[in-house]
């Protein structure tokens, strides 16, 4: 599926960070891990998607209208720069889905004769469950 609003990499700022968890020496000495930081209020989204994203009440996006994104689930600074990408246009592509309105159906009116029917005939069998005199 082709994303909506493509994300350029111009619009956003890397950091290469050093990578939590085990790993041995190699985590000590290379910084694979990445922070993504898309600043919305600056990008070149329509106003609507925008407007969506700030509503959005996602944790990775500050107050200040800064989503900020880490990716190190890889070894590769180039594959966690790629994931981090690919979790942003996820989140994008998120907001610029516009849900269809919703609009209130009744049921028909043999629904409810059939929904009443069942109701009177399960009452008639509890009322049948009572002490007998």
């Amino acid at each position: 599926m082709r994303p909506t609003h493509p994300i350029t990499e111009d619009e956003v700022e890397f950091a290469a960070i050093r990578a939590q968890g085990a790993g041995g020496q190699n985590i000590n000495k290379v910084s694979c891990a990445v922070h993504l930081r898309f600043d919305i209020k600056a990008s070149a989204l329509p106003e609507a998607v925008r407007e969506r994203l700030l509503a959005l009440g996602d944790q990775r996006i500050s107050k200040n209208g800064v989503i900020i994104i880490k990716a190190q689930e890889y070894r590769s600074l180039e594959k966690n720069r790629a994931e981090a990408l690919r979790r942003l246009q996820a989140l994008v592509d998120a907001a610029s889905h516009v849900q269809k309105a919703r609009r209130p159906t009744r049921p028909s009116r043999g629904a409810v004769t059939r929904r009443l029917d069942g109701k009177a005939r399960r009452s008639a069998i509890k009322a049948g469950r009572g002490r007998v005199e």
